[in-house]
């Protein structure tokens, strides 16, 4: 019996390249907190959920079955956050919700992380057998 990684990680490896995406995210912004003019930015779980599952082919079994493969451009992740309280210079970054927002992302990460890491410690005693 062969082993899928991709089946035995159960898509927290994904988890984990999306929270260090959009950690990334979040620490421009907070570094750009100062910026004139700079539009705070984000990235949808929501949005990249359905942009992987608009590229998800359609398998089909007979020929009268649609054989659409779903190319469809990707339109990007990247959104830019409605202002609660933009500021006269047109900075939109508001730090307390960008630190609250990087500190949730990081509880996150570190949540899938512990997953991914128990996942890999079973892999590892059922190969050992210890």
């Amino acid at each position: 019996m062969a082993i899928s990684f991709a089946g035995a990680f159960a898509g927290h490896d994904k988890a984990l390249e999306f929270r260090s995406a959009r950690a990334a995210v979040l620490a421009n912004n907070i570094a750009n907190a100062d910026t004139p003019n700079y539009k705070a930015r984000d990235i949808s779980f929501n949005a990249s959920l359905n942009n992987e599952m608009r590229r998800l082919q359609l398998k089909g079994t007979n020929a009268r079955h649609f054989t659409e493969s779903a190319e469809t451009e990707l339109t990007g992740d990247l959104l830019y956050r409605n202002p609660s309280q933009p500021s006269l210079d047109g900075n939109t970054v508001d730090m307390q919700r960008e630190q609250a927002e990087y500190a949730q992302n990081s509880l996150q990460f570190d949540t899938s992380f512990m997953f991914l890491d128990r996942k890999i410690s079973g892999m590892k005693k059922a190969l050992t057998g210890n």
